[in-house]
């Protein structure tokens, strides 16, 4: 009796233990199902708690709205790099320059560092720091023809440096105040963002940064306007009181292709009255794909200057830069150019410069790292009464000879860090 007894009890435990691995399998099953497809609908689902409510007709726990994380980004970058000239002038100058304008030597360029968060409709204040220093910073927002703005030493240690807000204005008005990116031009002030090392003339005759306000505003998915007033043509100069302004438009054709048009008007004399003052327009087509990236921009600028006989002043520029990704790693750039100083307004000398660059680049990217290797050639021309370029010994004047070519061969490496956005 007690073995008969037994063996029921065991097989009643079994046929138990069955059923409730059957029911498990079964609810773990239905549960996968439902979380696999919760998930799909971007619903976060908790198998312990809301799933079970849901079986069994309980209502789901309220557990209010989430707040997103606010998106930092920081990171930082050192360029460096040997431009060998071969002209090899004794002051070891690239004439005219305002940026990678020392050769023959080795030269960091530049470094800096940056932390940023952008305004979104979840943080509507966004923030941009940058520090850098370096050659580069050391010409390039200061003017040939104004005293240079009080302050000068300090800010030219700044890169992008401003606070922005999102407005809840129809598609989302962003407005902008600081120092911030140039809306002229289609090169960087940082090497780093460019495809050739070296800036094309136009990029080193007009505004790399700006400081003052914009705003900017997405008429619809291919449509989006900008408006700015800023504190001069040159944002570490201060040729008057009087503030710059000027405006954008930009328009994907398609998502491969876009056309940018700026204008920019304002004095940059001491007379402010409207007859002397600076108008600016760039034109810019960009057709952009997985592999190539071919670009034309066409710069225009004038002013008539308060001198007797009040004459007019003329400044061209025209690129094409064209760039191939070869593979992740690899790829290769193109840039002719030409620039046009009718009256050495811009650059102090009556030039015509034509100019060709070729670039080969390597990267080496390892976590949030990236080193960049370019080796570089460029040639350049410049022809007119006052055009040339330095070369050799300087003379028994103390001056350095002129002559109207140059070739350059450039040695470059970019160590870059940036952290993913949070």
């Amino acid at each position: 009796m007690r073995r008969s007894a037994s063996t029921k009890t065991r097989t009643l435990v079994g046929a138990l233990a069955l059923g409730a691995t059957a029911l498990l399998t079964y609810t773990a099953n239905v549960a996968g199902q439902e979380l696999q497809r919760r998930h799909r609908y971007g619903v976060e689902l908790h198998l312990s708690g809301e799933l079970m409510f849901e079986e069994f007709g309980e209502p789901k726990k309220d557990v209010g709205p989430q707040r997103s994380k606010i998106k930092w980004q920081y990171g930082g970058f050192v360029d460096v790099a040997y431009p060998l000239n071969f002209n090899h002038p004794a002051n070891h100058l690239f004439r005219s320059r305002g940026t990678a304008f020392r050769t023959d030597s080795v030269w960091l360029n530049m470094v800096g560092a940056y932390a940023r968060k952008k305004a979104t409709p979840d943080s509507r204040w966004g923030v941009e720091l940058t520090a850098q220093a370096g050659k580069d910073d050391e010409v390039f927002g200061f003017s040939a023809t104004a005293p240079n703005i009080a302050g000068n030493k300090f800010l030219r240690h700044l890169g992008p440096t401003n606070v922005s807000y999102l407005a809840p204005v129809g598609k989302g008005l962003t407005l902008q105040a600081g120092i911030f990116s140039s809306l002229i031009g289609y090169d960087s002030l940082y090497a780093k963002d460019n495809f050739n090392y070296t800036r094309p003339w136009g990029a080193d005759f007009t505004p790399y940064l700006m400081m003052g306000a914009n705003a900017s505003y997405p008429f619809n998915e291919k449509l989006t306007g900008t408006f700015f007033v800023v504190n001069g043509y040159w944002h570490l100069a201060r040729a008057n009181s009087a503030p710059s302004a000027g405006g954008q438009l930009a328009y994907k054709v398609t998502p491969k292709v876009t056309l940018k048009e700026t204008a920019l008007v304002g004095p940059h004399q001491r007379n402010t009255a409207s007859e002397f003052w600076r108008y600016l327009t760039d034109t810019i087509a960009e057709r952009k794909t997985d592999k190539f990236t071919f670009a034309t921009e066409y710069i225009f600028s004038t002013e008539r200057v308060d001198a007797p006989g009040r004459p007019r002043a003329l400044m061209m520029s025209w690129q094409l830069p064209t760039h191939w990704k070869l593979n992740d790693r690899c790829s290769l750039s193109f840039r002719p150019e030409v620039f046009w100083d009718r009256d050495g307004r811009w650059t102090l000398a009556r030039q015509t410069v034509k100019a060709f660059t070729s670039t080969v680049e390597y990267r080496v990217p390892y976590r949030w790292t990236t080193a960049i290797f370019r080796l570089e050639h460029r040639f350049d021309d410049s022809r007119g009464p006052d055009g040339g370029f330095f070369r050799g010994t300087e003379l028994p004047s103390g001056a350095v000879g002129l002559t109207p070519q140059q070739h350059l061969l450039i040695f470059a490496t970019i160590f870059t860090f940036d952290s993913p956005a949070q």
